[in-house]
């Protein structure tokens, strides 16, 4: 399975990824082990997360969703545009 997740950082910026293994990747922002811009803004919590069949399909609603103004950031898990078929949304902790 496949990932793409939105991250809430300390200072509530939001930081948007995708990863095949999402529990290790979470483990690895939170280490300072992740991604250049949330080393400096932990710890970071999980939002949100769509599953895919395909790591490319993942990257591809990342890229997206990196596209979203922030303030409409919140609107992604309530009408998630472009879904490719078969992706599976959950979301964690509240909606964004």
């Amino acid at each position: 399975m496949a990932y793409m997740y939105i991250l809430q950082c300390t200072d509530g910026s939001l930081y948007v990824g995708s990863t095949l293994n999402l529990e290790h990747r979470i483990a690895q922002h939170n280490e300072g082990e992740g991604a250049e811009y949330t080393k400096t803004r932990l710890p970071v919590h999980l939002l949100y997360f769509e599953q895919f069949d395909r790591v490319d399909d993942a990257y591809r609603r990342e890229k997206q969703v990196q596209g979203v103004e922030p303030s409409q950031a919140h609107r992604v898990g309530h009408r998630a545009p472009g879904v490719a078929a078969g992706a599976q949304q959950e979301a964690v902790r509240g909606h964004i």
